[in-house]
């Protein structure tokens, strides 16, 4: 270990910055943001740093660096762009016993300012040493998907409980406690924004302080609509820590690939007449493990809350009392319409657009047509294939024109998308002629006529 990392308190410390560049102000951001009373030396200073210095946020002296400068300072910034001058500094910043950093040649100091998560209170640091700036930031972003935003406000719930915790538990027992605490649905309540639920539930829990885990949670994800680099950092996130997870027909394999390898992994899908779990057996089935102490993850292709049935699941879920979330996913939409080159919504095409299903609880396709078939209006039909002789008819037949352009699009977002163009009056006979199979997504809309010109994704095996 070339460094050893350590956490100074600069807050209110006097620190100096030479330099007036872009270099100096992300140097200049950071000691702000701890805290620290900055000066900067520098002959002109960049705009950002011009603004940063009439809002009185900077103390700025418009001079050349030299030794009588360096009095009184916690830290040294050498950002200039010369190399010599920035040596310099350090050197005399290293006789005066003042850590100095180095922008262009980090040994020339005896500090390096790593790549910071920030999630205060909660701070994590990643360096390699100086060697590779680049590769720090690229594990820095690896983390910052994995460190839910709301950590911090974890850690200040942890700091309001933990004497009390203290005179509660005894040694032994604090440890299995927290570890509770920080892995289970008091963390959840906390990420998910019900700060003060999670209070409650940790008083609650200290009045009957059981560490045996017998907590259960469900987690209601969206998938997307196939390609795994849509998901939420939540979702993944979830994916990792989910002991057993429900899927449907509509998650795709990449997706399923990401959840953790030890979990218990349970097909419920549907398709059109046939569900290899009738739903009220999913609602009970996630009730049962919960009661279990087990953390659930039902994953659902495309967006829970947009024809994916998930305010029946989670009704259940109230009733009972078991914790839970919902994860919002990118539905197929969103998700097949960017990737097919097609705008749900255009100002010189559409400006409003109608989420359908073409596949009602009754079995049957009848819907509002006069709302389908609004001018300046696109239409989305989601498991619409079996109906759609019956659509485009009723379409047509409530005013459309049959030559209205629309697009289907099988398995959208995946190395296995397929967009097929055509009109309403034309829309059967292609499906017929070109076996297409769910999940595909229905398109109607004058919209569709940019499809050759903004068709941007090309997948290639």
């Amino acid at each position: 270990m070339r460094y050893l990392p350590i956490f100074i308190d600069i807050d209110a410390q006097p620190c100096l910055v030479v330099g007036g560049g872009n270099v100096a102000l992300r140097k200049i951001l950071l000691l702000i943001d701890a805290g620290a009373t900055v000066t900067v030396i520098a002959p002109h200073l960049c705009t950002s740093l011009e603004r940063l210095h009439n809002e009185g946020k900077i103390h700025y002296m418009r001079e050349i660096f030299n030794e009588s400068h360096l009095t009184n300072f916690r830290l040294v910034f050498a950002t200039t762009n010369d190399s010599k001058v920035n040596q310099y500094i350090a050197k005399l910043a290293k006789e005066k016993n003042i850590p100095a950093n180095v922008a262009d040649k980090s040994t020339n100091g005896n500090f390096i300012v790593p790549s910071i998560v920030d999630r205060a209170p909660v701070t994590v640091a990643v360096s390699s040493g100086g060697s590779s700036p680049v590769l720090a930031r690229l594990l820095r972003t690896r983390l910052e998907s994995l460190i839910p935003s709301k950590y911090g406000e974890l850690a200040i719930l942890v700091e309001q409980f933990r004497q009390q915790v203290k005179k509660s538990l005894k040694p032994e027992l604090r440890r299995r406690f927290w570890d509770k605490v920080l892995q289970g649905p008091i963390a959840e309540m906390v990420f998910s924004g019900n700060m003060s639920m999670a209070k409650n539930a940790l008083q609650e829990s200290l009045k009957d302080p059981k560490v045996d885990g017998k907590s259960g949670e469900v987690y209601l994800v969206g998938a997307g609509p196939g390609d795994p680099d849509l998901l939420t950092f939540r979702a993944q996130r979830l994916l990792q820590q989910a002991d057993v997870v429900l899927y449907d027909r509509l998650v795709s394999e990449p997706v399923l690939s990401m959840v953790r390898k030890g979990a218990e992994r349970i097909y419920v899908g549907k398709r059109r007449s046939h569900h290899a779990v009738p739903q009220d057996q999913i609602n009970s089935l996630l009730l049962a493990l919960a009661r279990e102490g087990k953390r659930v993850l039902r994953l659902k292709g495309g967006d829970p809350f947009i024809f994916g049935r998930g305010g029946e699941e989670i009704e259940d879920l109230m009733q009972e009392g078991i914790p839970f979330q919902v994860v919002p996913g990118i539905t197929a939409a969103s998700g097949c319409s960017s990737y097919s080159g097609i705008p749900l919504t255009h100002r010189d095409y559409s400006q409003s657009c109608l989420f359908v299903t073409g596949h009602l609880k009754s079995g049957s396709v009848d819907l509002n047509w006069t709302s389908l078939c609004q001018p300046n209006q696109t239409v989305v039909v989601y498991m619409g294939l079996t109906g759609l002789p019956v659509l485009c008819e009723k379409m047509i037949e409530h005013g459309t024109s049959p030559d209205m352009p629309a697009a289907l699009i099988e398995q959208g977002t995946t190395p296995n998308q397929r967009v097929l163009v055509g009109t309403l009056k034309t829309l059967p006979a292609i499906v017929e002629s070109k076996e297409l199979k769910a999940p595909t997504l229905i398109i109607v809309g004058e919209v569709v006529k940019l499809r050759d010109q903004l068709n941007w994704y090309q997948h290639e095996s």
